[in-house]
């Protein structure tokens, strides 16, 4: 939690109410510095709640420990409090929760949702589970060997999917077929622990990219089978470089004592199109989040699926 220290302009002039049934989330993966986009959807999460009376927490996805690198949870967090950033609750580090997952698995495994998967990303020639499996395991592994552990999302139902920005995604389950709950090496995989925490820590609003729109239906699905209330989702727009490539994580990232000013604030809020004022460039932390909180407009987002940066921060 951030020690409410004078730059943190959220922590002192906008307080969560108590009760407050909006809860968000911002949670980064500790796999370098963070970059202008990810600090785009922190923003647009952290403005979101506070301006809706709401909590917002932090969470450190560090599941995946070969990506994992050493120092960067604590550069996270120093680069969002000098930025003024302030959560409601300690940070919670996903690499310490495994028991809880564990206990998902043997609830879906209980239900009859789990089946075992001898599919590489070879055999099923795409990148992940995003190129749609087939259900080639559905009935028993296909080969010996390591296996996953999938998720049999097409035994959940539920009706249309209403993202707060981004419209209706429809109903049913995405076309990705069925999501893996644990890795073949048996690490627990983003889908189910994303889950099992965004409960466990009350969330009821989730704020983040659009690269992630195709989670949903996987993870309301899980919500469903593990008997979890339902978050409502809001899909910023992904931020892209100037010819719509994947945003450079070296180019445009922003870490604490580096390029931790009120600056940054004004490149972030023009990326998510609120038009502030010029002399805000030049403004300290504080005023920006002061401008930020009382002019946030959402809305102004709606329908955009992604926004390209246009130039570096200098």
């Amino acid at each position: 939690m951030s020690d409410g220290s004078a730059s943190t302009a959220i922590a002192t002039t906008v307080t969560a109410e108590p009760g407050a049934p909006y809860t968000g989330r911002f949670a980064p993966s500790p796999t370098g510095v963070l970059h202008l986009g990810s600090l785009a959807t922190a923003a647009a999460s952290i403005l979101e709640a506070r301006t809706r009376g709401g909590r917002w927490l932090l969470r450190i996805e560090d599941l995946d420990t070969a990506r994992v690198v050493p120092g960067a949870s604590d550069g996270i967090l120093r680069t969002l409090e000098a930025l003024g950033f302030h959560w409601d609750e300690a940070v919670w580090y996903q690499s310490r929760r495994l028991e809880h997952y564990e206990a998902a698995l043997g609830q879906l495994r209980q239900g009859g949702f789990l089946y075992e998967c001898s599919c590489s990303r070879r055999d099923l020639g795409a990148s992940d589970d995003r190129g749609g499996y087939p259900g080639t395991c559905r009935a028993g592994a296909a080969k010996p060997g390591p296996t996953a552990l999938r998720f049999r999302a097409d035994l959940q139902t539920f009706g249309p999917l209403v993202d707060e920005l981004q419209g209706s995604l429809g109903a049913g389950i995405s076309a990705g077929g069925d999501p893996v709950v644990r890795r073949r090496d048996g690490l627990h995989a983003y889908q189910l622990a994303v889950v099992v925490d965004d409960a466990a820590s009350r969330v009821s609003h989730v704020v983040r990219g659009t690269d992630l729109l195709p989670s949903c239906r996987w993870q309301r699905a899980l919500q469903t089978a593990l008997h979890l209330p339902p978050v409502a989702y809001a899909h910023v727009p992904l931020l892209t470089e100037a010819d719509g490539a994947k945003l450079s994580k070296s180019a445009h990232s922003i870490a604490a004592p580096l390029r931790v000013d009120g600056a940054v604030l004004y490149r972030v809020l023009t990326l998510l199109r609120q038009t502030p004022p010029a002399e805000l460039s030049r403004a300290s932390v504080a005023q920006s989040w002061e401008w930020a909180l009382a002019h946030w407009q959402p809305g102004r987002l709606r329908g955009v699926a992604q926004l390209a940066v246009s130039a570096h921060l200098v």
